[in-house]
């Protein structure tokens, strides 16, 4: 799972450059198979809505399209909730915990076994849960942007988010096609 940002516009870069005006953008939260490598969820949202608060949604949406038995995120979507949710759902957290976690329980066990094994060697805990095919998010990401540009045409929320929406099923579409070699 992760999440990238994607401009509003892409026109008058120049002119908000001079002047120094803050353009908004969107944030594409995704959530990719690693098998397939397909994009098996995907939310559209404002700038200001946090990675984490949607793994929930996320996950609900990519288990109703594959398999799901391991959640792969970064530390964006570190928090107890997330971790006892995926539990819950009996789907291994292999979340990235901040440097700074304590090792306590806080009430979130889960969450206390991954900071535990975490803090005593993270390599060793990157390699044993296979947090390095992570990768293939970011790699959706930029396969993304650079099929088809870093920014929308459209101009209202809804319409952006159906823009995205079938960029991301072009993509599904171009990564399953057969390769002729």
């Amino acid at each position: 799972m992760g999440a990238s940002s994607i401009k509003v516009s892409n026109r008058g870069d120049w002119i908000r450059h001079k002047w120094k005006v803050k353009r908004g953008y969107l944030k594409i939260h995704i959530a990719v198979d690693t098998k397939s490598k397909k994009n098996t969820s995907m939310n559209v949202t404002s700038e200001k809505v946090s990675d984490g608060k949607l793994l929930k949604k996320l996950v609900d949406e990519a288990t109703q399209k594959a398999n799901v038995n391991k959640v792969l995120a970064d530390g964006a979507y570190d928090s107890k909730k997330n971790f006892r949710y995926l539990t819950e759902k009996k789907i291994e957290p292999v979340i990235k915990v901040h440097r700074n976690v304590s090792s306590k329980a806080g009430g979130c066990v889960p969450r206390k076994l991954v900071a535990k094994e975490y803090l005593q060697d993270p390599k060793a805990w990157k390699r044993n849960h296979g947090y390095g095919q992570r990768w293939m998010v970011e790699s959706t990401f930029s396969s993304l942007k650079r099929t088809f540009g870093e920014y929308v045409s459209a101009v209202k929320m809804r319409n952006m988010a159906n823009e995205m929406m079938i960029k991301a099923s072009l993509y599904n579409f171009f990564v399953a096609m057969p390769v002729n070699t």
